[in-house]
Parts: C-alpha cells; structure tokens; sequence
C-alpha cells in the first residue's frame, strides 16, 4: 500500500511523510500553509487530514489546489509514523462531481452520507468524463457506467454505496464522531480503518424508484456499441413500456454534446480493459484535445450556455450523431503533439492500480 497511486490516498492506507517546515503548528492543531491556504491540513496521531478550502467555488479544483495536495502527499510518502491520509472530499458529504470525484472515487475507502449527490454531467458541457472516470465508471456493474457516463445522471448515497462507487454510509449526523475516531487511530493496517467505517455505519437501501432498480433496462439499453444503437433501444423500451424513466433518460441524452456522446462512450469500453494509469493519461490526452478548439468548440460553448449565460440552450458543432465523423472521434483519442508533453505518473514508483 506504501507505494499507492496519490489520487488513491483518499481515505487510503499508506505510509507517509510529513513536511514539518511547510507546516506552521503542531501535530493535534489545524496546520496551515500560509502561503497557500486552498488545502488546510490536520494533524492526527497516527494520521492526516487534508481539507480543500474553497468554499465559495463548493471546494472545485484549481490547479493551485492540485499542486498543494501533491506537494503534501510527496511529503508525507516515506514518514513511518503516518499509516494513513484522509483527503475529506473522501467524506462524500454533498456534491461529488468532476475533481472532487477524482481525488476521493479512487481511494481505498469512500463514505457516502443522506446528502451526497454525485454526478458525472460532462457531456452536458461538450466535455467528456476525467479524472479517472472512465477507469472506475466501467468497472460499475453491467452498463451503469455507460449510463452515468451518457446521461450525467445523478447518484445519492444509498445508490453510491449500492454500486460500490462509496465503500461505506454514514447518516450526516455521524460525520463528526467518524472523523474523530479515525483521529484516534494508531495504524497502517485497512482492516482496522475497515472496522472502524464499519462501526459508525448505517444499513441503506436505494428506494423503490432508484435508478439501481433497473440495471437490467440499463443492461439492456446502454450494451450496443454506438449511441445512436442506445438511443433506438431507449425509444423502444420506451414505446413499448410507456417508461417515463425511459423518456427521462432520452431527453438528457438528446440534450448532450454528440461528440461528446460518441467521446464518452468509447472513453468507457476502453476503460474496462485499462489500469488507472492508462485512463489518467489517455483522459489527459482526451482533454487538451477537447479544450484546444481544433477539433470542436463544444466545451466553450457548452459552459457559455451551461454556466454563463445559462441559456440552456447551447448550439453543438456537430449539431447531430448524423454529422459526427469517426475522424472526429478519433482525434480525441490521437497522440499528443511534439510541442505537448504526455502526462507523467510515478509508475515506475509503485504498482499498477487495476
């Protein structure tokens, strides 16, 4: 476990050092970089806690706050007093999207409360889903991935701890008496950490018009190789069954960039048979390719109408699946250029996380 992925340090057990000259107090108190408050940290006694600390922006990753994290995490890699690191978006306790789902989703342990709400609405922008979402998105069961991933559809705790996108559930309640035993351990050990979750847990179930009631429609749907395959057998449950569910899951998916669509859906089948770090660097590569305009301006456009003009009414280019070339598609997943270095991820550090 020493030698763990970083996103994987949410809640995850490790062995860790600690940058005592960054750091301006003692183990037992809120310690805080002065000189970059957007993570505050916590010392613990056998443990640290990092805490993002943008709450106007609802904690969203910038990447000042990506840097202050891996600065922290490379320095408490090797301290042997250290068995593990929480990362409290790892407490998912509200809305768990984008960022906040990657730096929390590939952790060991993953508490879902009464007020999470988790959602991957990237298609919805003109974007695709990142930050190893296609990694743990097609290790869902059957095709809810694929659901989630098209759709931007939302999960609540109950449903999250369902799937396995949580490992645990606590009533919001708990949360503080959570976060002080896990204070209190003296450990490296995850069965410990394990139990200790397990201890303060609830027993949930998603209720009867849960979205996991109906994996089998899901299956049955979203298994076809295309999205335009999808959307037929969508219409087709849906005229046959006169689903309201179906409908539903229709209008968010005609609502969608195409290419987005067309993206997502290859980005999660080619999930399925790749470790961590090859959706990390292939998602990379998907998103400056996304972002650069050369391909498609849909993201622009998307978080003009999403997020700024808030129009809801964004004009996709291409404005059909009909007009999405498989060229199209296939320069999202092309080669960087010469003049835009690869991602690099400390593989040669530690194991593949598959």
């Amino acid at each position: 476990m020493r030698n763990a992925l970083l996103l994987r340090c949410c809640l995850s057990v490790k062995k860790l050092s600690y940058g005592y000259r960054e750091l301006t107090s003692i183990s037992g108190n809120p310690l805080i970089d002065h000189s970059d408050n957007l993570v505050i940290v916590e010392g613990k006694a056998s443990s640290r806690t990092a805490i993002l600390n943008r709450p106007s922006s609802l904690n969203a990753l910038n990447t000042s706050t990506v840097a202050r994290l891996q600065k922290l995490y490379k320095n408490w890699e090797e301290n042997p007093d250290i068995g593990f690191v929480v990362v409290k978006v790892a407490l998912l306790n509200g809305i768990t999207m984008g960022g906040g789902a990657g730096v929390s989703i590939p952790g060991t342990f993953r508490v879902a409360t009464d007020k999470t709400i988790f959602a991957t609405p990237e298609t919805l922008i003109g974007f695709h889903p990142d930050a190893g979402a296609s990694f743990y998105l097609s290790h869902l069961p059957g095709y809810l991935g694929e659901y989630l991933a098209l759709t931007g559809d939302k999960l609540n705790g109950a449903e999250m701890l369902s799937c396995g996108l949580a490992t645990h559930y606590s009533q919001i309640a708990k949360l503080p008496l959570v976060e002080e035993q896990l204070g209190k351990l003296i450990t490296d050990d995850p069965s410990v950490i394990e139990t200790t979750l397990g201890d303060h847990g609830d027993i949930v179930h998603p209720d009867q018009t849960s979205l996991i009631h109906r994996i089998e429609t899901i299956d049955r749907c979203f298994r076809h190789d295309t999205v335009e395959e999808i959307i037929d057998s969508l219409e087709n449950e849906a005229a046959q069954k006169n689903d309201a569910w179906c409908v539903s899951a229709l209008k968010k998916l005609k609502e969608a960039a195409p290419l987005s669509l067309k993206v997502s859906l290859r980005s999660i089948r080619e999930g399925r048979f790749q470790t961590l770090d090859q959706c990390l660097s292939r998602e990379y590569r998907m998103s400056l390719q996304g972002i650069s305009g050369h391909i498609t301006k849909d993201f622009v456009e998307g978080v003009r109408a999403k997020l700024v003009d808030k129009d809801f009414k964004p004009k996709w280019d291409p404005p059909s699946l009909e007009h999405v070339s498989e060229d199209m598609v296939d320069q999202y997943f092309s080669p960087l250029s010469a003049f835009e270095p690869e991602l690099e991820l400390s593989t040669k550090q530690r194991e593949a996380f598959v």
